[in-house]
């Protein structure tokens, strides 16, 4: 579920097709899309049976240590692309600001944060050339919490 008023248009990152715009600004801190329809959730394992372009590897995210979320419907929350430079911040489901974020900004998350441990998408950064890998449980949850404090304006634990 995308909380702010959206638009889906032409994304401003080089190759990157679509992207999910803001309609109205949102605040430092505040959830932009969490959770609504999550109904299947697997073990990474059981998700590399099947081929890495199925549609059961293309609509999954990892939601927490080896568990993957399924959405195969594909809402419009497959619209927030990739940055090193992100706007918003993936931690266990949630997408957050990462700062007070004006109307027309264009949401964007890194997603080391929802791949596997180790998996190396089949496409690199558009903007740095970077290859994109995903992080270590431990390293992103720990990562994504540190983040999220900052963007709620909380110190460090």
């Amino acid at each position: 579920m995308i909380v702010p008023c959206y638009r889906v248009d032409v994304s401003s990152i080089p190759l990157a097709g679509k992207g999910l715009y803001l309609d109205e600004p949102v605040a430092r801190g505040a959830v932009i899309v969490a959770p609504d329809r999550v109904h299947t959730v697997w073990p990474e394992a059981r998700l590399r049976t099947y081929a890495p372009d199925s549609i059961e590897v293309e609509s999954s995210v990892r939601w927490f240590e080896d568990h993957f979320s399924l959405t195969p419907e594909w809402s419009d929350e497959c619209y927030v692309n990739h940055s090193y430079t992100p706007t918003a911040l993936w931690h266990l489901g949630f997408i957050f600001a990462l700062a007070d974020l004006p109307a027309g900004c264009e949401v964007t998350m890194d997603y080391r944060y929802v791949i596997g441990d180790g998996e190396r998408l089949p496409f690199a950064d558009s903007v740095t050339g970077r290859e994109i890998v995903g992080l270590p449980w431990r390293e992103a949850l720990a990562g994504s919490s540190r983040a999220l404090l900052g963007a709620i304006g909380e110190g460090a634990c």
